[in-house]
């Protein structure tokens, strides 16, 4: 499986086991959020500790997630970014808009 998801009471986090985040399994990513939304998590934390390397669709399925999360009053977190992955979303000036911290606990913190 490409992502293994932990839940909790009152958020999910969605952790990548690609080390590519790319067109390949980035849908993947996408259904697996649009389950937990389906599911009535609002708070969501995907953890990208594992990936090296994200395109367009990877942050697709990223900014998803930030839509979903915001329409139900949730919060989303990305953390644990690569530096090649870091620096894509910085590119895409994406890190204005998503709340990003260093690993899955600074995530759980700030929910």
């Amino acid at each position: 499986m490409n992502f293994t998801v932990t839940n909790d009471n009152n958020y999910s986090i969605i952790t990548s086991q690609v080390d590519k985040l790319n067109a390949t399994n980035a849908p993947d990513l996408k259904a697996e959020i649009l389950k937990q939304n389906r599911d009535s998590v609002n708070n969501l934390i995907i953890d990208l500790a594992n990936t090296s390397y994200c395109d367009s669709s990877g942050l697709s399925a990223i900014l998803s997630a930030n839509r979903l999360c915001k329409d139900s009053s949730g919060k989303f977190v990305l953390c644990g970014l690569q530096p090649n992955v870091k620096k894509m979303i910085e590119i895409a000036q994406l890190d204005r808009v998503l709340l990003i911290v260093e690993n899955v606990d600074a995530a759980i913190a700030e929910l």
